[in-house]
């Protein structure tokens, strides 16, 4: 699907177009007529990952020995996209397939794969990422969570904010620091039903209603050996190697989000009467939308590189932190551009316009700031003053 009309495209099969086709109309019946009902509630209900995990839409490249299709992250990108056209970012289908579940996948045991895969992948389990501290956002080396070792346990203590799918989740990919080793991070898979984890309330934000964020707290948590992922102290080394398709992941959603924005723009401005004229027919309003479409076209021609590039294997940490920033810039660029032809319906929540400016925001924060993707890249220009600087 391309709603705006932006550059043809080549990366996907007839394979991949027929399972779109199924994605898209699952979509449309299930969770469009029911998204707003969800904002409301600030969550969206079990069922609805149950019926995804039946059409193949959850954990699509999990392989089929642990209960996932084990296709190419093209299908991933197809749910990501259909789910962004139809402008309904409440399942966190993303956080659970594209962010959780690749830990467990690639430095899980065999004993953690077959527990729980096959539940991540039907949606009979939700699954999230625990990263992210009161004083611990985009630099890890502030996370205070601490796994201390107690006999062939270990006791996890700490506080985790800003976590998606925190209400629904049933285990979770924490990071803490093993006590008397401060400096290495470790992964810990944690199940939401142990003594001494708790969550908080549905934190009340700007924007993504429909889609649950809690605190969570772990008070002494008695987590077994087996529970730890990978090896102790390498966490940080796991972690750099999810945050390409991670932030793959972000940019495809974007790329698709401004996508629809701008068809919905157009159609506005296609039926708007102003002034004794449609508003399609002012220069300042064409303007500004084929400002939208050139910047949308320079996405999608990113994007698709970067897709394709992600399925060769060839997608470095820099280059995905250079489209992060790039196409999370772009979507508030073109959701504030839209909205403003809008007028004063744009800021009402009853126009998908008002809901997709919100939407965007977080786009700039979450999955690394903007200025951390900066960062990144100038690591890449200027190796030697970033040695400098400690």
């Amino acid at each position: 699907m391309n709603p705006a009309g932006i550059l043809p495209r080549t990366i996907f099969s007839a394979e991949h177009e027929a399972f779109r086709e199924q994605v898209r109309r699952f979509i449309a019946a299930e969770i469009q007529p029911r998204h707003r009902q969800w904002e409301q509630a600030g969550r969206v209900p079990r069922e609805i990952w149950n019926q995804a995990g039946k059409l193949g839409m959850l954990c699509c490249t999990v392989p089929q020995e642990w209960g996932g299709a084990g296709v190419d992250y093209l299908f991933s990108a197809i749910v990501l996209e259909e789910l962004a056209y139809a402008q309904t970012p409440g399942p966190g289908f993303a956080i659970h397939s594209e962010m959780a579940v690749p830990y467990l996948v690639s430095f899980g045991t065999d004993v953690q794969k077959s527990h729980w895969l096959p539940r991540l992948c039907s949606g009979d389990a939700v699954a999230g990422v625990a990263m992210t501290e009161p004083g611990a956002g985009s630099d890890l080396r502030g996370i205070r969570t601490i796994a201390r070792p107690d006999g062939s346990d270990y006791v996890l203590s700490g506080q985790k904010v800003f976590i998606s799918n925190g209400q629904l989740g049933d285990v979770f990919v924490v990071a803490a620091k093993i006590a008397g080793n401060d400096d290495a991070l470790s992964l810990f898979l944690v199940e939401a039903d142990r003594p001494g984890f708790a969550r908080g309330k549905n934190l009340d934000k700007l924007g993504h209603h429909a889609q649950d964020t809690s605190e969570i707290f772990f008070n002494d948590v008695r987590l077994p050996v087996a529970n730890l992922i990978g090896e102790a102290g390498k966490g940080l080394k796991y972690l750099t190697h999810g945050l390409a398709r991670e932030r793959l992941t972000i940019c495809v959603t974007c790329q698709a989000r401004a996508e629809a924005v701008l068809a919905d723009t157009v159609q506005y401005a296609s039926e708007r009467q102003l002034f004794g004229q449609r508003l399609g027919e002012m220069q300042n309003a064409r303007y500004a939308l084929a400002a939208v479409k050139a910047d949308l076209t320079a996405g999608r021609a990113l994007v698709d590189r970067l897709i394709a590039d992600y399925l060769a294997g060839s997608l470095d940490g820099a280059t995905a932190a250079a489209g992060k920033l790039w196409v999370t810039e772009m979507l508030g660029r073109a959701v504030d551009a839209c909205l403003q032809l809008y007028g004063g319906w744009g800021y009402m929540t009853e126009y998908p316009i008002a809901r997709a400016y919100a939407d965007a925001r977080v786009e700039r924060i979450a999955g690394g700031t903007s200025e951390i993707m900066k960062e990144i890249i100038a690591r890449t220009l200027l190796p030697r003053a970033h040695r400098q600087q400690g």
